[in-house]
């Protein structure tokens, strides 16, 4: 058990000693225990959250979503389980959700909706996923069958649209480097976009594959050696590690997800989470109400938000085209 036991140990000194504050006012009043526990239940209403790290993000956000919907404060009871970037800890704390047996599971990135699928085939399972379709969760986007549906938080032309932005920031650039999630189930289609793109505008990619951050130093090293112009980072890797190394070895980096440069990256192009997390709460809303999962159709992105971390660039030495700078939804400074 002690794959379960000590990401649910850290979490809870992690929420109690550093984040409280910031815990209490996103998630509201909170029993915080190793199990992250809020809200008394009015009705009947018991979701389950399981994410790859840090949880603030996502479930604040998915709670909005709720309130949009009608949802007060405290009428659903939330259970909340985060690996804290250790995958290998994902089954065993999707097989804890599961034995408190809620009303609906939600899965935040691949790695946690593969946990939950294979952790129980009756609960119904809300995710937020990259390309669900083509890692195997469903059979098929518009009629999902079985007890997942949701959001997927990507589409075929993203990688595509991301070397297309390196090559406009960097017009000299012609290798790209791929710092790779070797436990994520979404790895291959990431790569298959991104390697398939790099082809179509003469760009070589070239990608390595980690279990973590104590791998990260020798990937980088040899990243440095082949000379890579640029630096694309999955995005269910621990980033703060990843952010820190590009900067070392002075790589421009980009990964799809606005959290990244938020956390000092260089730059995100990715779906805009908003949408998508108002997506995840009227699915959760519907399930609640009586519709099965199964019946209710994939949602892709529709809205896409690319940010500039306008901080690191000037620090990396790199001039940000004005051009690109007014396209930007967000400038960071």
């Amino acid at each position: 058990m002690t794959n379960e036991t000590g990401p649910r140990r850290i979490l809870a000194g992690r929420l109690i000693r550093v984040r409280r504050r910031s815990v209490i006012a996103l998630l509201g009043a909170a029993a915080v225990s190793p199990a992250v526990t809020f809200g008394q239940a009015k009705r009947r209403g018991r979701v389950a959250v399981l994410v790859v790290s840090n949880p603030e993000p996502f479930v604040g956000l998915l709670r909005q979503g709720l309130r949009a919907r009608g949802y007060a404060d405290g009428e659903l009871q939330f259970e909340v389980r985060s690996a804290l970037g250790k995958l290998e800890a994902l089954p065993g704390l999707a097989a804890e959700l599961v034995e408190h047996k809620p009303d609906i599971l939600v899965g935040w990135q691949t790695p946690t909706v593969h946990a939950l699928k294979q952790a129980t085939s009756t609960i119904p399972i809300v995710m937020m996923a990259g390309d669900p379709l083509a890692t195997g969760v469903v059979a098929s986007l518009a009629r999902p069958g079985g007890n997942i549906t949701g959001v997927s938080s990507t589409t075929a032309a993203l990688g595509g649209k991301t070397l297309e932005l390196i090559r406009e920031l960097l017009p000299a650039a012609k290798r790209v480097a791929i710092l790779a999630n070797a436990r994520d189930p979404f790895t291959q289609p990431f790569l298959a976009q991104i390697n398939e793109a790099g082809r179509a505008v003469a760009m070589e990619t070239r990608s390595l594959l980690v279990h973590g951050p104590t791998e990260y130093a020798g990937t980088f090293a040899e990243f440095a050696k082949w000379r890579a112009d640029a630096l694309i980072v999955q995005p269910s890797l621990p980033r703060d590690a990843a952010i820190s190394l590009a900067f070392k070895h002075r790589f421009p980096s980009i990964s799809p997800t606005s959290l990244f440069p938020a956390a000092g990256g260089l730059m995100s192009y990715a779906a805009s989470i908003g949408p998508l997390y108002s997506e995840v709460g009227a699915y959760v809303d519907k399930i609640l109400k009586g519709a099965k999962p199964g019946d209710l159709p994939v949602q892709q992105p529709t809205t896409f938000e690319l940010v500039v971390n306008l901080k690191t660039a000037k620090a990396l030495g790199i001039p940000v085209p004005r051009a690109l700078l007014l396209r930007a939804d967000k400038v960071i400074e």
